[in-house]
């Protein structure tokens, strides 16, 4: 059955692993307590705050605490959903006043054009919020890449590591799991597609091996019309 649409991971695989953890996070790191005691009555925001709240356990923790609470997720790199929806909230502004851009490798940005002007469904799938993955596309180095995309999920969707998150995600854009191919340079997160019943590809940029999942060091090599 031939390939329809391609999935990918941001982190290590479209985007450099430094990006993230050297520029994004001690972005967030700096400017979320300013953004959250500025903005904690918004509602888009006290929603996040009482999400953090809830998830800690700790229902009656306030501003302070909850900003605490945060930089210490941070600190753990912890998927936790509010964290990465603040995150993301901090990360626009930052975009917006041009601090920040968005790197996407080189090869990877050719290959999406080429599968896009192919007729391939591109979408993402990132432990980072959909907003923040909106916006290291939208505003990439590069320019704009949002146009290549058909939708994005993040973990709202279900864990990364976990075989019925990518069986919801094939639901979801009315496809079998089998016509969707999934770029990833973690081996767990390609297990558990395949166990989903999508094709695998690993992104190994430094060399090496992801299980017995094919692999290549670039999206240069990667061929979807070959399945």
């Amino acid at each position: 059955m031939p390939i329809k649409a391609i999935l990918t991971d941001i982190e290590g695989t479209t985007s450099a692993v430094s990006f993230v953890f050297d520029v994004l996070f001690p972005y967030a790191r700096e400017h979320l307590p300013g953004f959250v005691r500025t903005h904690a009555q918004e509602p888009a925001v006290l929603a996040q705050l009482d999400a953090v709240r809830a998830d800690s356990g700790e229902p009656d923790a306030n501003i302070e605490r909850v900003i605490e609470i945060l930089l210490e997720w941070i600190a753990a790199d912890r998927k936790a959903t509010p964290l990465k929806a603040l995150q993301g909230m901090v990360w626009a502004e930052g975009y917006r006043a041009g601090q920040l851009k968005g790197h996407v490798y080189p090869d990877a940005v050719l290959a999406l054009r080429r599968w896009h002007e192919q007729g391939y469904g591109l979408y993402v799938y990132s432990s980072g919020s959909v907003q923040a993955q909106k916006l290291i596309f939208g505003c990439a180095e590069v320019g704009d890449l949002t146009p290549l995309f058909s939708g994005y999920f993040d973990t709202g969707c279900g864990p990364k590591r976990e075989s019925q998150s990518y069986r919801q995600i094939a639901e979801s854009i009315r496809l079998r799991p089998e016509q969707v191919l999934f770029l990833s340079d973690v081996v767990e997160e390609l297990d558990a597609a395949r166990q989903a019943g999508m094709l695998t590809y690993g992104l190994v940029r430094a060399g090496g091996q992801l299980g017995d999942h094919e692999v290549a060091p670039s999206f240069e090599t990667i061929d979807p019309g070959r399945y």
